[in-house]
């Protein structure tokens, strides 16, 4: 119980190990940036959660992870909201603003292999270690596509559940491969089960991977402002790109849509890649913003985001997303 005075955040989160990490991480990052105050966690189940069978684009795919959580704060049992980044939905929810994205993690993908191979001639991409016809297990039509086109051998199938899951499932041979987000494993400390990290140029990771995205309600001043204190702007900056590009797309964050972000002589620039389900036809750009409009702005990294965006629907982006 808090003392009179105290101050108090409520953070809603999902209840899943890692989502609950991911809130742990928030809470001390408040209390570090305003020693004393108290933070306390509202545990919700979403759709997602309840339903671990049914692929998650039979579900309708956008915010099966984020809605009850946003409602929470809606209805005022919290105060902000904690999203993996890649499961927010672009579209925004009224009542609702993003206010922060902390320091992001490492935003690739990785391999966990049954029985790694110790040869290969592969260039390295981290494809490498899996052998010839496996069966590997991913719940990402982004991953799925893109290991396709890399390696028309393998049998690319799908899988649900939370990471412990996974690789349960790879553990009693059920798979051969599992595919998980790098950051996943290290917040779990399960680096440990890392076989190799997929080359990010080659499988191009989801947008906002490896991020967090905070959400509080529009009119709530005092926990935006507690969110503006801990955000990272080169991180908010990166995603925010990527969100608008996905946005332009009007692609899901289920979609097989890949992007990395980065930073040249201080001017943020998009590599972003669609291809069909199957991964046989694939389109790609890559944008640099213009000096004049350097990465100092929202505005100006959605505007990177939307003209990746329009490269990729030059060269039929559009068709391949449609299916």
């Amino acid at each position: 119980m808090s003392g009179a005075g105290t101050a108090m955040v409520r953070i809603a989160t999902r209840a899943s190990r890692l989502a609950l990490w991911q809130a742990h991480h928030v809470a001390g990052l408040l209390s570090l940036a305003e020693p004393g105050v108290v933070v306390e966690l509202v545990e919700v189940r979403t759709e997602g959660d309840r339903d671990r069978v049914q692929r998650l684009d039979a579900m309708g795919g956008v915010g099966v992870f984020t809605r009850e959580v946003q409602q929470a704060v809606l209805d005022g049992r919290a105060d902000l909201a904690v999203h993996s980044l890649k499961d927010l939905p672009t579209e925004p929810v009224e009542g609702l603003l993003l206010g922060c994205v902390p320091r992001r993690a490492e935003s690739g993908d990785a391999v966990v292999v049954a029985r790694p191979l110790e040869h290969s001639g592969d260039s390295g991409s981290g494809l490498e270690v899996i052998a010839e016809g496996s069966r590997v297990g991913t719940g990402s039509p982004r991953r799925a596509a893109q290991i396709r086109h890399c390696r028309g051998d393998l049998q690319v199938v799908g899988i649900r559940g939370n990471v412990e899951t996974r690789l349960r499932k790879l553990d009693e041979g059920e798979f051969d491969v599992v595919v998980l987000a790098v950051a996943g494993l290290v917040r779990l400390e399960l680096s440990d089960r890392i076989t190799a990290v997929l080359d990010p140029e080659i499988i191009l990771p989801a947008v906002g991977q490896g991020a967090l995205g905070l959400e509080c309600r529009e009119a709530d001043a005092a926990t935006l402002r507690r969110l503006q204190a801990i955000d990272d702007r080169s991180s908010h900056l990166a995603t925010a790109a990527e969100r608008a590009m996905l946005s332009r797309l009007r692609a899901g964050c289920h979609a097989p849509v890949g992007v990395r972000s980065g930073e040249h002589e201080g001017r943020l620039w998009l590599h972003g890649v669609v291809l069909d389900e199957q991964g046989t036809r694939r389109v790609e750009a890559r944008v640099e913003a213009k000096p004049e409009a350097a990465a100092e702005s929202i505005t100006s990294a959605e505007s990177l985001g939307v003209a990746t965006a329009d490269e990729l629907l030059a060269g039929g982006a559009a068709e391949l997303i449609a299916g």
